[in-house]
């Protein structure tokens, strides 16, 4: 089991850190070469204020119509992208493997905090599961691999909650972890997830339309 963790925290670490720089740094080329091909004036009214204006209005709880519309999904959306954000950049373990790789550290959360951040992960999964299994308009968008990206997104939790408790092998469940995490980082860029790179550039678009061409607010 020892060579198996080398070899997860080793060569495939690296592989799934090529796949997803190289895997976002591809579809961000395709997707502005392909806005310019397909929509030749989408540049030419593109406009930075509008733009910066609608992400930074978008980001804000409750600051449009449709988050205050639906208070309980935004609540638990908000709460969702913050600790899938901050569990694994400010959690102590990882923040350690960064300073033995390249001696670079920064500020953490105290592990009884990131603890209950990835149980609230986890928990979240578990609602956006529950609104796809029974709300008619999210059934109706939703296909078998939005299921495999809710697994992917709760397994690094679920395996590193358990690792870090000692619950059921701790080697062994610290394994499942980083593979689970690995699993997730290569597959951002191929899959939705990818939305957390390409959203802002949508949003940017939009309130660009909407403030410079149309005059209007976009939320």
């Amino acid at each position: 089991m020892h060579g198996l963790y080398n070899f997860v925290r080793g060569p495939l670490a690296w592989v799934a850190f090529i796949l997803f720089f190289g895997g976002i740094l591809y579809r961000l080329i395709s997707m502005l070469l392909g806005a310019r091909k397909k929509d030749g004036v989408v540049f030419d009214y593109f406009s930075l204020y509008y733009g910066l204006r609608s992400i930074f209005h978008w980001i804000i709880p409750f600051a449009n119509r449709n988050s205050r519309q639906r208070p309980i999904f935004t609540i638990v959306t908000f709460a969702f992208h913050i600790c899938l954000l901050a569990v694994p950049i400010l959690l102590l373990a990882h923040i350690i493997l960064w300073d033995e790789s390249f001696n670079i550290s920064w500020w953490n959360l105290p592990d009884s905090i990131a603890d209950i951040m990835a149980i609230i992960v986890v928990a979240c999964c578990g609602y956006f599961l529950w609104r796809r299994l029974t709300q008619p308009e999210v059934k109706f968008v939703t296909f078998a691999s939005d299921y495999v990206i809710l697994a992917i997104v709760a397994a690094p939790f679920i395996t590193g909650f358990l690792a870090y408790h000692q619950w059921f092998g701790y080697k062994f469940m610290l394994i499942l972890h980083m593979l689970s995490g690995e699993v997730m980082l290569a597959a951002i860029p191929f899959t939705r997830l990818g939305h957390m790179f390409y959203s802002p550039f949508t949003r940017a678009y939009m309130g660009s339309e909407f403030g410079s061409v149309r005059h209007a607010k976009d939320w």
